[in-house]
């Protein structure tokens, strides 16, 4: 049987990353929308109901099932609205490492909510299932990404010369990484290059204070 992660919810101060569920959809379908999701992912386009009953029913359980990853919905604590997705994925268990990409609401941008979700999930895998390494895909165009893989304490590894495929026009950059996407540009699309960044568990930053009590068990500090 082939090892997989459990399904988990992970909390950090402002959000809670679980499981999708079925009424996740109509908030997967207004975010899938956005123009910057658009651009920077390989997500269906238009992106329908059907794909995101399709993503919680079927693809993401499949998915962790097999090894791959998982698949996690992003929500405001308070609120519980959809903030994101979060998606690990190209996992070899056997080196313990995993690739990490998300997507984030065009409504929650600025709120710092990518680097919170992505750094909770660094300390899990780190910390509670035993991995030695997370990479994170930025495209060269996407500083917004680039800004989170350094809020975290990525490190970056180098270019992947046309490694990727941008779709559309776009001005300003927001929040989505995704994964490998058609070998060759559709009408509209042009090739890009990607970023890797790489962590690692000692480089993550651990605050000289005790967290207050707030904080609640996050152990690990954003960088300015």
């Amino acid at each position: 049987m082939a090892a997989s992660f459990p399904e988990t919810a992970i909390s950090t101060e402002r959000l809670l990353l679980r499981p999708l569920a079925e009424d996740d959809a109509p908030g997967l379908v207004a975010m899938m929308a956005d123009e910057l999701v658009l651009a920077w992912t390989d997500h269906p386009h238009p992106y329908t109901e059907a794909h995101a009953l399709d993503l919680a029913r079927t693809l993401a359980p499949a998915h962790r099932a097999a090894g791959r990853g998982i698949v996690l919905a992003v929500t405001e604590n308070l609120t519980q609205r959809l903030v994101g997705l979060v998606e690990l994925r190209h996992t070899d268990w056997r080196l313990r490492t995993t690739e990490i990409s998300f997507v984030t609401a065009a409504w929650a941008r600025g709120e710092g909510y990518a680097p919170e979700a992505v750094l909770g999930v660094a300390q899990w895998l780190f910390e509670d299932r035993g991995f030695l390494r997370l990479e994170l895909r930025t495209a060269a165009g996407n500083t917004a990404a680039q800004q989170v893989a350094h809020k975290i304490g990525g490190i970056s590894e180098g270019v992947l010369r046309s490694a990727w495929i941008v779709r559309g026009e776009v001005g300003e950059v927001g929040h989505a990484v995704a994964g490998a996407p058609a070998a060759l540009p559709a009408e509209g699309e042009s090739r890009s290059d990607l970023i890797l960044w790489s962590l690692l568990p000692e480089d993550m930053e651990v605050p000289d204070a005790p967290a207050p009590a707030w904080a609640g068990d996050h152990r690990y500090v954003l960088r300015d």
